[in-house]
């Protein structure tokens, strides 16, 4: 893990090692996401999103990336680098549009718990011990369906482990590769629970 990273020296080669079957995948997508780091900036200051929103709009964007080179949806048009830039500038665009449109307002749902405020205190603790009870062994189930890194790294985080402290427990190069392969890994498990 401690070795050198991959050169960028072109596109093709960085394609190459992109592919699952490469001993080397993890060693370029991390190169992917630090060379072109710098476009977070270009978020918040080209499309005023914050730092955060910046950050997670270019990390789907370097997901998405991926998946595209690895199912042969990158045809090498263009340069990595513009494929990479447009895919972030469009989801950047519709982080905008989600929060500017009166459909925002539906994805911001009432959590459980301030439903269960509004039942009496009997009933929520027995309500609230069932719905727990049943998201336990859901979600433990699904977790297994995972993969071990997968699985291992969501659990971490549950537990309260920052991604730093999760780079160094899992030997991940970067605290930024954490946070983009939870992102991955939380996309695998939604997945999941869609296709119950």
């Amino acid at each position: 893990m401690n070795s050198a990273p991959i050169p960028v020296t072109a596109d093709a080669e960085l394609v190459k090692h992109l592919q699952p079957t490469s001993p080397t995948k993890r060693k370029a997508e991390e190169s992917l996401f630090n060379t072109y780091s710098y476009f977070i900036r270009e978020g918040m200051s080209k499309y005023s999103l914050s730092e955060e929103d910046a950050f997670d709009a270019y990390s789907d964007a370097v997901l998405h990336t991926i998946n595209n080179i690895v199912s042969g949806l990158f045809e090498n048009r263009s340069s990595l680098k513009t494929y990479l830039f447009r895919i972030f500038s469009n989801k950047c665009v519709d982080l905008i549009r989600k929060k500017t449109t009166n459909k925002y307002s539906i994805h911001h749902t009432t959590d459980i718990t301030d439903a269960l405020l509004l039942i009496g205190d009997p009933a929520k603790t027995v309500i609230q011990q069932l719905v727990d009870k049943t998201d336990a062994v859901i979600l433990k189930k699904k977790l297994q369906e995972l993969g071990d890194n997968c699985r291992q790294l969501l659990l971490f985080f549950a537990e309260g482990y920052n991604d730093k402290e999760i780079a160094a427990s899992m030997e991940y190069k970067t605290a930024d590769v954490v946070k983009t392969s939870r992102l991955r890994c939380l996309d695998k498990l939604r997945q999941l629970y869609n296709n119950k």
